[in-house]
């Protein structure tokens, strides 16, 4: 992704606590679960925390092509195909960790099972209808539905993608 496209994405994930992480099982079946966003970095990477021993890591380890769903209300939705690594690396552990993480890690920071997924976005997606846009959608739904025409969206604005 371009430095732009990496600014957008960064902009549009900064109002995200959670994703919905999809991976492929040795099956070659998806399987979804929500993941705490841990941190979005300078180069568009995305961590997430996890037990080194999960399902979601051993299926990483398998094919590491990964997708994530961010859903805000009805008003912000962002999908993203990436790939998928794991990291053991403690300083990075240690310099992402916050407190409220001891809840699925009781032994903190140091406990041997604490991990980290990173996610490099390759492409990206979003539906964006929050603040004055949410309101310019209204007029534009009010009036597609009185004339049977479909609203328009403004691309770049209401809806992108981002390589």
């Amino acid at each position: 992704m371009n430095a732009d496209n990496v600014k957008k994405l960064r902009d549009l994930l900064g109002s995200f606590a959670t994703a919905v992480l999809i991976t492929r099982t040795t099956e070659d079946s998806l399987h979804a679960r929500p993941m705490e966003l841990v941190k979005v970095d300078e180069a568009g990477t995305i961590w997430f925390l996890s037990a080194d021993d999960s399902g979601k890591m051993h299926e990483i380890d398998h094919d590491t092509r990964a997708h994530l769903i961010f859903q805000k209300e009805h008003s912000l939705y962002v999908s993203i195909d990436g790939i998928a690594s794991i990291s053991r690396d403690r300083q990075r552990i240690d310099e992402l960790w916050k407190e409220p993480f001891r809840v699925w890690f009781p032994g903190g920071k140091d406990d041997p099972n604490v991990s980290l997924i990173a996610v490099r976005p390759q492409f990206a997606e979003y539906w964006d209808s929050k603040g004055w846009k949410k309101v310019s959608y209204l007029f534009k739904a009010a009036e597609a539905y009185a004339t049977g025409k479909t609203p328009g969206i403004i691309e770049g604005e209401e809806h992108g993608i981002l390589t």
